[in-house]
């Protein structure tokens, strides 16, 4: 077959697959995202773009024909491409989102929504007026364990519901870098580029997952944060407690003050009629545990779910079926504004802000030599 009708079979035969721009050439785009878009029969990589075209062209390169830039219009005019996924620190996701709505593309982009409150805001606005489907990334309202729960909680299983309770924990040092990192550069406790600590980073995964699961998002908070640990400028752990419009209490425990060897991710959801306790499910990967416990006779069992999909993977597959089936994305951006902006003014008047004198010094953590298999923030 001569060029000529190669050309002509591939426009007779056009790739279907939801073509996805990759921004952002970062550990979790790398690790997580990455591998959830190779493996996917519906999806494929066209494009690459970071500002280091080095770490562009290590990631395009695990993918057949996608192009390394380190221009983001140039990159957003790839052809082929229908979807931005920004994964770029928090404080550049404004730029990133926008030059990707502009270009007509649709945006899923890393939670927070920015570093700052006005950029998010200007963010959310931008996509609007564009008109492009936008989500943010939180693919914890796709992990199997937490699907199945929702179900459960709809289907009536635990009675009334009364509480939320979630702990989000992790172990980052201040010289933490992410697994195969070439910088070493810890920019989630830097509070330009990331806008706070533990708190920003992972307190917002829970307050989006409430609402997944009970069909009703937290309405008033209150926030305490810690400057325990580390000496860093940011905070190392935080609690937030609130309630839902229908009187469901919440608790959301989050810290980079955890070492990985002791218990960090649980999520339990307590009714009248019964519990769920998940164990290891809030993160990145597939699998966990989640138990049910009957409220009647005190027994418990463990519940089955699809222990091998990445919520990564079913991220992907929702936001594809808003972008080209025509399915409806059923997390607006403009909610997960409203609760970004519920995170900041839950942190209120009075709680210290500051770092009081560590009960630990910096030596002294260093010295403990605690290496994780892997701190995911």
């Amino acid at each position: 077959m001569n060029t000529a009708e190669a050309n002509t079979a591939d426009e007779q035969h056009p790739d279907e697959r939801t073509g996805w721009v990759i921004a952002g050439a970062g550990w979790v785009a790398r690790d997580h995202m990455a591998p959830a878009l190779a493996s996917s029969p519906t999806s494929r990589v066209v494009a690459v773009v970071d500002r280091d075209l080095a770490a562009a062209t290590a990631l395009a390169d695990r993918f057949p024909g996608a192009q390394a830039h380190d221009d983001l219009q140039a990159a957003f005019a790839t052809p082929g491409a229908q979807v931005v996924y920004v994964a770029t620190p928090n404080h550049a996701h404004r730029e990133v989102a926008l030059a990707a709505a502009d270009a007509g593309l649709a945006v899923l982009c890393e939670k927070p929504l920015a570093a700052d409150l006005a950029d998010a805001a200007a963010l959310v606005a931008g996509c609007e007026r564009a008109g492009v489907v936008a989500a943010t990334a939180f693919d914890q309202r796709f992990h199997p364990a937490h699907e199945l729960m929702a179900r459960a909680i709809a289907r009536g299983d635990l009675g009334t519901v009364t509480a939320v309770r979630i702990v989000y924990a992790c172990w980052l040092p201040p010289g933490w870098a992410p697994p195969g990192s070439r910088t070493g550069d810890n920019w989630r406790i830097d509070p330009v580029r990331a806008g706070g600590g533990a708190y920003v980073d992972l307190a917002p995964h829970g307050l989006d997952l409430v609402g997944a699961l009970l069909g009703e998002d937290v309405a008033t908070a209150t926030t305490h944060v810690q400057h325990r640990v580390h000496d860093y400028a940011v905070d190392d752990g935080s609690v937030l407690v609130g309630s839902t419009a229908s009187g469901v209490l919440v608790t959301i425990s989050n810290s980079f003050n955890t070492v990985e060897t002791l218990p960090r991710r649980r999520l339990e959801v307590v009714g009248t009629a019964g519990q769920l306790i998940a164990t290891d499910t809030m993160g990145q990967e597939a699998g966990g545990r989640v138990e049910f416990v009957d409220a009647g006779t005190g027994e418990s069992r463990d519940l089955e779910f699809d222990t091998t999909t990445s919520p990564f993977t079913g991220e992907l597959r929702a936001l594809e079926a808003a972008v080209t089936g025509g399915q409806e994305w059923r997390f607006p951006m403009s909610r997960d504004l409203r609760l970004l902006n519920l995170l900041h003014d839950a942190l209120g008047a009075g709680v210290p802000q500051s770092r009081p004198d560590p009960v630990l010094t910096a030596q002294e953590v260093r010295a403990q030599d605690v290496r994780p298999e892997e701190a995911r923030a």
